[in-house]
Protein backbone atom coordinates (compact mmCIF):
# COMPACT_ATOMS: atom_id res chain seq x y z
CA UNK A 1 0.00 0.00 0.00
CA UNK A 2 1.76 3.45 -0.52
CA UNK A 3 -0.69 5.78 0.91
CA UNK A 4 -3.51 4.80 3.98
CA UNK A 5 -5.72 7.38 5.35
CA UNK A 6 -7.57 7.15 8.35
CA UNK A 7 -11.61 8.60 8.00
CA UNK A 8 -13.38 9.32 11.18
CA UNK A 9 -11.39 8.33 13.91
CA UNK A 10 -11.09 4.84 12.06
CA UNK A 11 -14.08 4.09 11.17
CA UNK A 12 -12.83 3.76 7.50
CA UNK A 13 -9.80 3.73 5.72
CA UNK A 14 -9.09 4.97 2.34
CA UNK A 15 -5.97 3.31 0.50
CA UNK A 16 -4.21 3.64 -2.45
CA UNK A 17 -2.27 0.44 -3.72
CA UNK A 18 -0.83 -0.30 -7.39
CA UNK A 19 -2.58 -2.56 -9.29
CA UNK A 20 0.14 -4.93 -10.13
CA UNK A 21 0.26 -7.13 -13.09
CA UNK A 22 0.57 -10.38 -11.68
CA UNK A 23 -1.96 -9.68 -9.42
CA UNK A 24 -6.17 -10.39 -9.62
CA UNK A 25 -7.10 -6.89 -10.31
CA UNK A 26 -5.72 -5.95 -14.32
CA UNK A 27 -9.20 -6.55 -16.43
CA UNK A 28 -11.40 -6.48 -13.56
CA UNK A 29 -14.35 -4.70 -14.08
CA UNK A 30 -15.08 -2.16 -10.91
CA UNK A 31 -18.76 -3.88 -10.68
CA UNK A 32 -17.26 -7.35 -10.13
CA UNK A 33 -15.11 -6.25 -7.50
CA UNK A 34 -17.70 -6.14 -4.40
CA UNK A 35 -17.93 -9.93 -5.70
CA UNK A 36 -14.75 -10.51 -5.71
CA UNK A 37 -13.02 -8.60 -3.19
CA UNK A 38 -15.80 -8.20 -0.13
CA UNK A 39 -17.31 -4.84 0.38
CA UNK A 40 -14.70 -2.39 -0.46
CA UNK A 41 -15.17 0.50 -3.39
CA UNK A 42 -12.52 1.69 -5.95
CA UNK A 43 -13.30 5.76 -5.13
CA UNK A 44 -10.44 7.12 -7.84
CA UNK A 45 -7.64 6.03 -10.17
CA UNK A 46 -4.68 7.35 -11.47
CA UNK A 47 -3.39 5.83 -14.84
CA UNK A 48 -0.10 7.61 -15.70
CA UNK A 49 -0.86 11.42 -15.61
CA UNK A 50 -4.66 10.97 -15.84
CA UNK A 51 -6.87 10.35 -12.80
CA UNK A 52 -10.57 8.92 -12.78
CA UNK A 53 -13.40 8.80 -10.77
CA UNK A 54 -14.68 5.51 -11.98
CA UNK A 55 -18.23 4.30 -12.68
CA UNK A 56 -19.29 0.37 -12.28
CA UNK A 57 -17.89 -0.21 -16.09
CA UNK A 58 -14.18 1.01 -15.96
CA UNK A 59 -11.82 -2.02 -16.22
CA UNK A 60 -8.55 -1.72 -14.31
CA UNK A 61 -5.78 -2.18 -16.00
CA UNK A 62 -2.16 -3.02 -14.77
CA UNK A 63 -0.16 -0.26 -13.00
CA UNK A 64 -3.37 1.52 -11.80
CA UNK A 65 -2.65 3.08 -8.79
CA UNK A 66 -5.96 3.51 -7.22
CA UNK A 67 -7.75 4.44 -3.79
CA UNK A 68 -9.73 1.81 -1.97
CA UNK A 69 -12.35 2.63 0.46
CA UNK A 70 -13.82 0.42 3.15
CA UNK A 71 -14.32 -0.30 6.98
CA UNK A 72 -10.61 -1.41 8.00
CA UNK A 73 -11.45 -4.91 7.94
CA UNK A 74 -13.00 -5.17 4.68
CA UNK A 75 -9.74 -3.11 3.82
CA UNK A 76 -7.38 -5.92 5.30
CA UNK A 77 -9.14 -8.77 3.76
CA UNK A 78 -8.82 -6.92 0.81
CA UNK A 79 -5.45 -6.30 1.00
CA UNK A 80 -4.87 -10.22 1.85
CA UNK A 81 -6.72 -11.52 -0.88
CA UNK A 82 -4.16 -9.05 -2.82
CA UNK A 83 -0.93 -10.68 -0.97
CA UNK A 84 -0.03 -7.06 -0.18
CA UNK A 85 -1.09 -7.65 3.22
CA UNK A 86 -0.25 -11.52 4.51
CA UNK A 87 0.09 -11.08 7.97
CA UNK A 88 0.64 -9.19 11.23
CA UNK A 89 4.42 -7.74 11.40
CA UNK A 90 6.00 -9.45 14.28
CA UNK A 91 9.43 -8.32 13.75
CA UNK A 92 10.46 -5.13 12.22
CA UNK A 93 14.18 -3.42 10.90
CA UNK A 94 14.95 -0.14 11.39
CA UNK A 95 17.74 1.19 9.69
CA UNK A 96 18.55 5.02 11.55
CA UNK A 97 17.56 5.38 14.47
CA UNK A 98 16.04 9.82 14.61
CA UNK A 99 13.32 11.12 15.87
CA UNK A 100 10.67 9.03 13.57
CA UNK A 101 12.64 5.56 14.21
CA UNK A 102 11.90 6.09 18.01
CA UNK A 103 7.86 7.30 17.43
CA UNK A 104 8.11 4.40 15.22
CA UNK A 105 9.39 1.72 17.57
CA UNK A 106 6.84 3.55 19.90
CA UNK A 107 3.86 2.43 18.17
CA UNK A 108 5.11 -0.63 17.08
CA UNK A 109 5.87 -2.12 20.24
CA UNK A 110 2.90 -0.98 21.56
CA UNK A 111 1.23 -3.17 18.59
CA UNK A 112 3.36 -6.54 19.76
CA UNK A 113 5.88 -6.01 16.92
CA UNK A 114 9.48 -7.24 18.03
CA UNK A 115 11.81 -4.00 16.98
CA UNK A 116 15.42 -3.57 16.15
CA UNK A 117 17.23 -0.99 15.54
CA UNK A 118 20.55 -0.05 14.01
CA UNK A 119 21.90 3.13 14.25
CA UNK A 120 25.88 4.91 13.89
CA UNK A 121 26.15 7.19 16.37
CA UNK A 122 27.19 5.70 19.62
CA UNK A 123 25.43 8.45 21.83
CA UNK A 124 22.22 8.06 20.00
CA UNK A 125 22.48 4.39 20.95
CA UNK A 126 22.70 4.91 24.45
CA UNK A 127 19.51 7.19 24.40
CA UNK A 128 17.72 4.73 22.68
CA UNK A 129 18.33 2.20 25.05
CA UNK A 130 17.18 3.77 27.96
CA UNK A 131 14.07 5.29 25.75
CA UNK A 132 13.12 1.80 24.49
CA UNK A 133 14.44 -0.78 26.96
CA UNK A 134 12.33 -3.29 24.79
CA UNK A 135 13.35 -3.19 22.04
CA UNK A 136 17.16 -4.15 20.07
CA UNK A 137 19.53 -1.41 19.57
CA UNK A 138 22.47 -2.24 17.23
CA UNK A 139 25.15 -0.28 17.21
CA UNK A 140 26.62 -0.18 13.54
CA UNK A 141 26.61 0.58 9.89
CA UNK A 142 22.91 -0.36 8.45
CA UNK A 143 24.35 -0.15 4.94
CA UNK A 144 27.13 -3.43 6.09
CA UNK A 145 25.03 -6.00 3.73
CA UNK A 146 27.43 -7.89 6.30
CA UNK A 147 26.08 -6.89 9.68
CA UNK A 148 22.20 -7.35 7.89
CA UNK A 149 22.73 -10.67 7.71
CA UNK A 150 23.75 -11.44 10.86
CA UNK A 151 20.35 -9.47 12.28
CA UNK A 152 18.78 -11.82 9.54
CA UNK A 153 17.25 -9.12 7.13
CA UNK A 154 15.73 -11.48 5.09
CA UNK A 155 13.49 -13.23 7.56
CA UNK A 156 12.38 -9.75 8.67
CA UNK A 157 8.61 -9.33 8.16
CA UNK A 158 9.30 -5.17 7.41
CA UNK A 159 12.59 -3.17 6.79
CA UNK A 160 12.06 0.82 6.89
CA UNK A 161 15.10 2.49 5.69
CA UNK A 162 14.82 6.14 7.79
CA UNK A 163 18.23 7.28 7.64
CA UNK A 164 19.49 11.33 7.11
CA UNK A 165 20.28 10.21 3.35
CA UNK A 166 17.39 9.43 0.62
CA UNK A 167 19.88 7.67 -1.62
CA UNK A 168 20.96 5.34 1.52
CA UNK A 169 17.42 4.46 2.03
CA UNK A 170 16.82 4.20 -1.39
CA UNK A 171 19.63 1.41 -1.65
CA UNK A 172 18.66 -0.56 1.66
CA UNK A 173 15.02 -0.46 0.05
CA UNK A 174 16.09 -2.31 -3.20
CA UNK A 175 18.76 -4.61 -1.05
CA UNK A 176 15.72 -5.55 1.35
CA UNK A 177 13.46 -6.26 -1.45
CA UNK A 178 16.15 -8.19 -2.99
CA UNK A 179 16.71 -10.40 0.13
CA UNK A 180 12.70 -10.98 0.05
CA UNK A 181 11.76 -8.98 3.05
CA UNK A 182 8.36 -8.89 3.76
CA UNK A 183 7.64 -4.99 3.48
CA UNK A 184 10.13 -2.46 2.06
CA UNK A 185 9.44 1.27 3.58
CA UNK A 186 11.87 3.98 3.02
CA UNK A 187 12.41 7.36 4.24
CA UNK A 188 12.58 10.09 0.73
CA UNK A 189 12.51 13.89 1.38
CA UNK A 190 13.12 15.04 -2.31
CA UNK A 191 10.31 15.05 -4.89
CA UNK A 192 12.82 13.54 -8.40
CA UNK A 193 14.00 10.75 -6.27
CA UNK A 194 10.24 10.21 -4.26
CA UNK A 195 8.36 9.32 -8.00
CA UNK A 196 11.49 6.98 -9.43
CA UNK A 197 11.73 5.47 -6.08
CA UNK A 198 8.39 4.07 -6.67
CA UNK A 199 9.08 3.49 -10.22
CA UNK A 200 11.63 1.47 -8.73
CA UNK A 201 8.91 -1.37 -7.37
CA UNK A 202 10.13 -0.21 -3.83
CA UNK A 203 7.05 -1.35 -1.47
CA UNK A 204 6.26 2.25 0.09
CA UNK A 205 7.80 5.44 0.25
CA UNK A 206 6.84 8.11 2.70
CA UNK A 207 8.05 11.49 2.59
CA UNK A 208 7.69 13.49 6.04
CA UNK A 209 8.14 17.00 3.92
CA UNK A 210 4.79 15.87 1.64
CA UNK A 211 2.75 14.67 4.48
CA UNK A 212 3.46 17.67 6.77
CA UNK A 213 2.26 19.90 3.77
CA UNK A 214 -0.70 17.97 2.83
CA UNK A 215 -1.77 17.94 6.49
CA UNK A 216 -1.40 21.57 6.85
CA UNK A 217 -3.40 22.24 3.42
CA UNK A 218 -5.84 19.84 4.73
CA UNK A 219 -6.52 21.97 7.67
CA UNK A 220 -6.14 25.05 6.17
CA UNK A 221 -9.09 23.90 3.14
CA UNK A 222 -10.82 22.66 6.75
CA UNK A 223 -10.83 25.84 8.31
CA UNK A 224 -11.55 27.83 4.98
CA UNK A 225 -14.90 25.43 4.41
CA UNK A 226 -15.79 26.04 8.01
CA UNK A 227 -15.56 30.15 7.84
CA UNK A 228 -18.17 29.45 5.04
CA UNK A 229 -20.61 27.57 6.78
CA UNK A 230 -19.70 24.40 5.30
CA UNK A 231 -20.06 20.90 6.68
CA UNK A 232 -16.67 19.59 5.79
CA UNK A 233 -14.10 18.41 8.63
CA UNK A 234 -11.16 17.11 6.79
CA UNK A 235 -10.12 16.67 3.07
CA UNK A 236 -7.64 14.04 2.20
CA UNK A 237 -5.46 14.26 -0.86
CA UNK A 238 -5.26 11.34 -3.31
CA UNK A 239 -3.37 10.34 -6.37
CA UNK A 240 -0.94 13.22 -6.07
CA UNK A 241 -3.38 16.07 -5.16
CA UNK A 242 -5.40 15.44 -8.16
CA UNK A 243 -8.13 13.95 -6.26
CA UNK A 244 -9.73 15.22 -2.84
CA UNK A 245 -11.62 13.47 -0.02
CA UNK A 246 -13.74 15.40 1.83
CA UNK A 247 -15.54 13.68 4.84
CA UNK A 248 -18.74 15.96 6.04
CA UNK A 249 -21.49 15.44 7.85
CA UNK A 250 -25.41 15.58 6.64
CA UNK A 251 -26.84 18.50 8.60
CA UNK A 252 -30.40 20.89 7.85
CA UNK A 253 -28.10 22.50 5.34
CA UNK A 254 -28.88 19.45 3.21
CA UNK A 255 -31.64 17.94 4.57
CA UNK A 256 -33.52 18.41 0.94
CA UNK A 257 -31.06 15.57 -0.03
CA UNK A 258 -32.44 12.98 2.65
CA UNK A 259 -34.00 9.97 1.39
CA UNK A 260 -32.98 10.64 -2.17
CA UNK A 261 -31.81 7.57 -3.75
CA UNK A 262 -28.15 8.66 -5.13
CA UNK A 263 -28.70 8.00 -8.29
CA UNK A 264 -31.08 10.51 -8.73
CA UNK A 265 -28.97 13.29 -7.38
CA UNK A 266 -27.82 16.01 -10.24
CA UNK A 267 -24.44 15.55 -9.41
CA UNK A 268 -21.40 15.82 -11.44
CA UNK A 269 -19.48 12.44 -13.24
CA UNK A 270 -16.33 13.92 -11.48
CA UNK A 271 -17.83 13.69 -7.88
CA UNK A 272 -18.49 9.98 -6.10
CA UNK A 273 -20.21 9.53 -2.65
CA UNK A 274 -17.93 6.43 -1.51
CA UNK A 275 -18.83 6.00 2.10
CA UNK A 276 -21.63 6.77 4.42
CA UNK A 277 -20.80 6.06 8.13
CA UNK A 278 -24.15 5.27 9.86
CA UNK A 279 -24.32 4.65 13.40
CA UNK A 280 -20.87 3.37 13.70
CA UNK A 281 -20.84 1.40 10.46
CA UNK A 282 -18.96 2.23 7.47
CA UNK A 283 -21.51 1.32 4.10
CA UNK A 284 -20.68 1.36 0.91
CA UNK A 285 -23.25 2.85 -1.21
CA UNK A 286 -25.33 1.99 -4.15
CA UNK A 287 -27.62 3.87 -6.43
CA UNK A 288 -30.64 3.01 -4.29
CA UNK A 289 -29.18 4.17 -0.86
CA UNK A 290 -29.89 7.45 0.43
CA UNK A 291 -28.22 10.08 2.90
CA UNK A 292 -29.54 10.64 6.12
CA UNK A 293 -29.32 13.10 8.91
CA UNK A 294 -26.79 12.57 11.02
CA UNK A 295 -24.51 10.42 8.61
CA UNK A 296 -21.11 10.96 8.54
CA UNK A 297 -20.33 11.03 4.11
CA UNK A 298 -17.05 10.47 2.44
CA UNK A 299 -17.23 12.30 -1.05
CA UNK A 300 -14.22 11.85 -3.40
CA UNK A 301 -13.82 14.54 -6.26
CA UNK A 302 -11.25 16.25 -8.56
CA UNK A 303 -13.25 19.04 -8.60
CA UNK A 304 -11.02 21.79 -6.43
Amino acid sequence: AHRVHVVDGGRAEIVEVTAGADSALPGLLLRDLSREFGRVLVCAVQRGDEVYIPGGDFRIQANDRISITGEPSEIARFLRRLGIQKKKADRVLIVGGGRIAYYLAVSLEGAGTRVTIVEKDEDRCNTLCELLPGAGIIHGDGTDHELLGELGAESMDAIVALTDSDQVNIILGLYAASLGAGKTVVKVNSGNLIDLSEKSGLGSVISPKHITANMILSYVRGMNAASEDSNVEAIHRLCGGKVEALEFSVGREVEGLCGVPLKDLNTKRSLLVACIIRGGKALIPGGLDSLHRGDHVIVVTTEQ
